[in-house]
C-alpha cells in the first residue's frame, strides 16, 4: 500500500488535547503526506511549528475536508456534531474525541486493544471512549477473554487536566493561594457551567461532569454505557463512582471485578496482564511497587498493580489501574485508531 498523498486533519488544533493529537502524530512517524490545522476562528490564524514546519491554523468549515482522508476531532461536542458529518460525506474518516457519537448506533467506540475489528463497521465516524473508561476497559479485556467477566465496579481517582488546561491553572493558582494563607474564589471545578464551584486543590470533589436523574453523574454513566457498548456486552453490571483529585495529569481507578472461573489466583491475572497489549504490569508490594499518575505521564500504556482476590467473593478481584489522561485517554488512544485503519487496509491511499 502505497501511502505517499496520506491527508490527516487535526481539529482543535490548538487545544491541550489537539497538541497532544500533532505530537503523537510526530512521535509515532505517522505517514502523512498533507496535514492540515483547524480550530475555532478565535484561534485561527495562529502559527504552530509541527516537525520542524510551520503551519497555519485555519478555521474548521465543511469545505476544510475536500481531500481528507482521516480527520482526529478534539474541539468539543457542539463542533463534531456539526462537522464530522460534513468530514464524512466528503470522504474523509473521521475520529472523534468527544462525547457526542459515542453512544449514537451504528458509530463504533473503539479502543484498539479490546474491539478493533468494530472498525470495520465505520461509516465514516469512529468514536474514542471516554478517557477513564479506556484505561479501565484495557485492563479488563485480557481477563475478560480468559476467565471472562460478570460484574465491574469502579472508583475513580481523575486528574484536573480532564477538565482542560483552566483546571490546571485553578490547581496550581489555589494551591498557592492556600499555601500563603490568601483568599481565592473557585470558578470552575466540578463544572464550570454549573451552578457551585469547589476548591480542588487539597479536596477531592465527588463530581465530574453533572448529575443525571438517577442520581449517578454523566461521566459515571459514560463509563457504563461506553464499558459495555465496547466489550459488546449490554447485560454486563458496571457501577461507577467518579472523583476529581489534584492531580494535573493521570487518572487512576480502583477496579473491582468478578469472573466467570473458579479457582483463579491473583498471581493468575498477574501472569495475564504480564503480556498483555498496551498493559505495562507494575505489582510488587513487598518493594512498594504500584503505578502512581505522577509516572504515567507521557507514556503511552495503561499501568495495572495491587492486584488480589477478595478476601469474600470466590472470584472477585482488585486491582488499580492509572493512565495519562490525554494519551491513552485521548490523543494515543485517536492516533492508535488511525494506525488500526492504516494497517486493516481500511484507509488506502495509492497514487
Amino acid at each position: 500500500m502505497n501511502q505517499a498523498g496520506l491527508h490527516v486533519a487535526v481539529v482543535g488544533a490548538t487545544g491541550a488535547v489537539g497538541q497532544q493529537m500533532i505530537q503523537t502524530l510526530v512521535n509515532r512517524r505517522f505517514p502523512y503526506n498533507k496535514l492540515t490545522l483547524l480550530s475555532s476562528s478565535r484561534s485561527a490564524g495562529k502559527k504552530i511549528v509541527v516537525d520542524g514546519k510551520e503551519y497555519t491554523v485555519e478555521e474548521a468549515k465543511p469545505e476544510s475536508f475536500e481531500g481528507v482522508d482521516i480527520a482526529l476531532f478534539s474541539a468539543g461536542g457542539s463542533v463534531s456534531k456539526e462537522l464530522a458529518p460534513e468530514a464524512a460525506k466528503r470522504g474523509a474518516i473521521v475520529v472523534d474525541n468527544t462525547s457526542a457519537f459515542r453512544m449514537e448506533q451504528g458509530i463504533p467506540l473503539v479502543v484498539p486493544e479490546v474491539n478493533e475489528n468494530d472498525l470495520f463497521k465505520q461509516n465514516g465516524i469512529i468514536a474514542n471512549p471516554n478517557c477513564s473508561t479506556i484505561q479501565m476497559v484495557v485492563a479488563l479485556e485480557p481477563i475478560r477473554q480468559k476467565y471472562g467477566l460478570k460484574k465491574v465496579i469502579v472508583s475513580t481517582y481523575q486528574a484536573v487536566s480532564g477538565a482542560g488546561a483552566a483546571a490546571i491553572e485553578e490547581l496550581k493558582d489555589q494551591a498557592k493561594a492556600i499555601i500563603n494563607e490568601e483568599e481565592f474564589q473557585p470558578s470552575i471545578l466540578p463544572v464550570k457551567s454549573d451552578k457551585k464551584h469547589y476548591q480542588i486543590a487539597f479536596n477531592a470533589i465527588p463530581q465530574i461532569d453533572k448529575f443525571q436523574e438517577n442520581g449517578f453523574t454523566f461521566e459515571e454513566m459514560k463509563m457504563i454505557n461506553e464499558t459495555k457498548k465496547i466489550m459488546h456486552m449490554p447485560e454486563l453490571p458496571v457501577a461507577a463512582t467518579c472523583v476529581r483529585i489534584p492531580v494535573a495529569v493521570g487518572h487512576s481507578e480502583s477496579v473491582y471485578f468478578e469472573i466467570d472461573t473458579d479457582g483463579v489466583v491473583a498471581s493468575d491475572i498477574k501472569a495475564l496482564l504480564q503480556n498483555a497489549p498496551g498493559v505495562i504490569l507494575q505489582d510488587d508490594p513487598e518493594s512498594q511497587l504500584y503505578p502512581m499518575p505522577a509516572d504515567c505521564v507521557g507514556k503511552n500504556d495503561t499501568f495495572v498493580g495491587r492486584i488480589r482476590k477478595d478476601l469474600d467473593q470466590e472470584r472477585g478481584f482488585h486491582m488499580w489501574v492509572v493512565s495519562d489522561n490525554l494519551l491513552k485517554g485521548a490523543a494515543w488512544n485517536s492516533v492508535q485508531i488511525a494506525e488500526s485503519l492504516l494497517r486493516l487496509g481500511i484507509v488506502k491511499k495509492g497514487e
